[in-house]
């Protein structure tokens, strides 16, 4: 088959901005999750969550956003490529697969009848 034949089917949610926050969050988690991250890239993300609790420096909820953000941010571009494609690709419900047209049907093999109701 050739490489044309190979597509994928993408599950097309949207969602815009809120819908690409909660999946990068999930990517964060599975990543956070899996065995072939290296132990002390995850101490990335939770040093970012451990600021939320200590005291703030400077008031205001922009400086955690920020720093939370850019930790996370950090995080998933350390982790190994391969390793967060493939949860990007999960988190986007590909679904690997082959594309096949649709049978053609012949006008022999279609009946045309009318439906009757006999006791």
């Amino acid at each position: 088959m050739s490489d044309k034949n190979k597509r994928s089917v993408v599950n097309s949610g949207g969602g815009g901005v809120f819908n690409e926050i909660s999946n990068h969050f999930k990517l964060v988690f599975r990543l956070i999750r899996d065995p072939r991250v290296n132990p002390f890239l995850k101490l990335i993300p939770i040093a970012t969550l451990f600021y939320l609790v200590i005291p703030d420096l400077i008031i205001g909820p922009i400086d955690d956003a920020a720093i939370i953000g850019f930790g996370l941010f950090i995080f998933v571009e350390l982790c190994p490529q391969d390793v967060v494609e493939e949860h990007r690709a999960a988190l986007a419900g590909t679904i690997p697969g082959e594309w096949r047209d649709p049978q053609v049907i012949d006008d022999d093999d279609i009946v045309d009848a009318e439906f009757t109701e006999e006791d």
